[in-house]
């Protein structure tokens, strides 16, 4: 009857003139991404006071197959922590598959950025908490894995400001709060333009 879609955080999934975001989404630009690894779910629901029906998505979270990050793959995680020359992110998902046990990847400050490596700062680029796609580059040591993030599609893919709104991306190196306004810096993953048809 319908098929199951599996999307991972960032992934766009509808537009706010069909649906209503729910749990595990949000919105930008009149567009519904999720925020979380899921499969997407919409119910349709009877609005107070109005004789129609709204239509609700949102986003389940998924426990699929296990997988092993391998050199070349990408992955997504969340930034555990960071210091002056490395971020440490926990691997949660290898490709669009979710790892069962927790991998550690560690991204150099000189593979956050392809071109103008001398001026890269961790800080500047990633904050605790931000959800980030790297390529894997290599195996590292006790677990963990050599990560990258010098491609335009690879970065910053979900931040919170400190207000704990969901930032948004305002050009490669800047993210907005949308309820304070305040400019915060991070390595912004270019994701697909939501105006392009």
């Amino acid at each position: 009857m319908s098929s199951v879609q599996t999307v991972t955080p960032g992934q766009r999934i509808g537009s706010t003139a069909d649906v209503k975001a729910g749990p595990g989404t949000y919105v930008r630009a009149g567009q519904v991404y999720a925020t979380v690894v899921g499969e997407v779910v919409t119910s349709t629901k009877k609005a107070k006071g109005d004789k129609g029906e709204s239509k609700i998505i949102q986003v389940s979270g998924k426990r699929a197959a296990a997988a092993v990050p391998v050199i070349g793959s990408v992955v997504t995680g969340r930034v555990k922590r960071i210091n002056s020359r490395m971020a440490v992110v926990a691997i949660q998902l290898v490709g669009s598959a979710t790892v069962k046990e927790e991998f550690e990847g560690v991204i150099r400050v000189e593979n956050v950025r392809a071109t103008e490596r001398d001026k890269v700062q961790i800080p500047t680029s990633f904050r605790p908490g931000d959800v980030v796609r790297a390529e894997v580059l290599s195996l590292g040591e006790a677990h963990s894995y050599i990560l990258s993030t010098a491609r335009n599609d690879l970065g910053v893919i979900f931040a919170q400001s400190a207000a704990g709104s969901t930032m948004v991306p305002i050009s490669w190196m800047e993210m907005q709060c949308p309820t304070t306004g305040a400019i915060e810096y991070r390595k912004v993953c270019q994701i697909e333009s939501a105006a392009s048809e």
